[in-house]
């Protein structure tokens, strides 16, 4: 039995913001670089910080990390960070990459979230994220991390916007909601084709560790009254089809609670709408607890 590993996390290195050296205000009021951080540290499963750039306190413009300079709108920080994402692996890779932009003591003011799609193997290929506005009364940023990574196969990526795949829909997982150690997080499936399609009983569910490998010793049961009541998820499985445009929701649940034995955590699963349909890969992060199962909802129309 392969055992599950826990959810990738970035090691808490932060990354500390360099003062402008040498930079100069004209008389003119003539734009300066903006001062700009590279940065060192051992990529995160792929993903590093190149440089971070934080603005002087000066209304100067901001400029961007190849050093284009350009005007910020209105309560822009124009706080950035230069990335690097490479894929050493043997297959294409999608990256979903979030950032913490943290004080000079690491507390988080802001995070960002981004997915880097089609990452060759043995390619890199580079990007910025900015932190955009920051919340008023919030302490100021100084440092940037990357703070969590995961990798699905590119072919494998859930879509909830965009082109069409080829198989004609789109599948997705939501940020979920939790409660008092109840988590439930919703599977969402929109007919972005131009024919019908047919659904009937249960998404068939693969959970995967770190390594995309299986995870055993999992149960895997219909319905959320296996988990708890009152999650919405009992709807008993009947046919329904899509037409163009329509959307239907299944959804997973579990809970998290520890007693005795060995937590897992379950960073991955694979999901087919139904037999034959082509997978996709979702990172609901199933923090199992000890309880090893996982409750899995029938499709119904998203209206009802």
């Amino acid at each position: 039995m392969r055992r599950p590993h826990s959810r990738l996390l970035a090691p808490a290195a932060a990354l500390l913001l360099a003062t402008a050296c040498g930079a100069e205000h004209a008389d003119t009021g003539a734009s300066v670089p903006v001062p700009r951080a590279t940065v060192t540290d051992p990529p995160v499963d792929g993903v590093r910080i190149t440089s971070v750039t934080v603005p002087t306190a000066s209304p100067t413009p901001s400029a961007t990390p190849d050093g284009v300079h350009a005007d910020r709108l209105p309560g822009d920080s124009g706080i950035s960070a230069a990335y690097q994402v490479s894929n050493d692996g043997d297959r294409a890779l999608t990256y979903t990459v979030l950032f913490d932009f943290t004080t000079d003591t690491g507390a988080v003011m802001a995070n960002r979230k981004v997915t880097v799609r089609g990452v060759g193997p043995g390619r890199s290929t580079s990007g910025t994220v900015a932190l955009g506005a920051l919340a008023p009364g919030a302490s100021p940023v100084t440092r940037v991390k990357v703070a969590e990574v995961t990798r699905v196969p590119a072919d494998e990526a859930p879509s909830e916007a965009g082109a069409c795949p080829s198989s004609g829909v789109r599948l997705w997982a939501d940020d979920g909601d939790a409660a008092m150690g109840l988590r439930v997080v919703g599977l969402h499936l929109e007919n972005c084709g131009k024919r019908d399609y047919a659904l009937d009983g249960y998404p068939r569910l693969s959970l995967l560790d770190d390594d995309l490998g299986p995870v055993d010793g999992i149960r895997v049961l219909h319905g959320g009254a296996a988990v708890a009541t009152g999650t919405g998820l009992d709807v008993p499985p009947a046919p329904l089809v899509l037409k163009p445009g329509e959307t239907a929701l299944s959804g997973l649940v579990w809970r998290n609670t520890t007693l005795a034995g060995t937590a897992v955590n379950v960073p991955y699963v694979r999901v087919l709408a139904k037999p034959g349909a082509a997978p996709v890969t979702v990172t609901p992060n199933l923090d199992l607890g000890t309880t090893r199962k996982l409750g899995v909802g029938a499709w119904r129309r998203a209206d009802r």
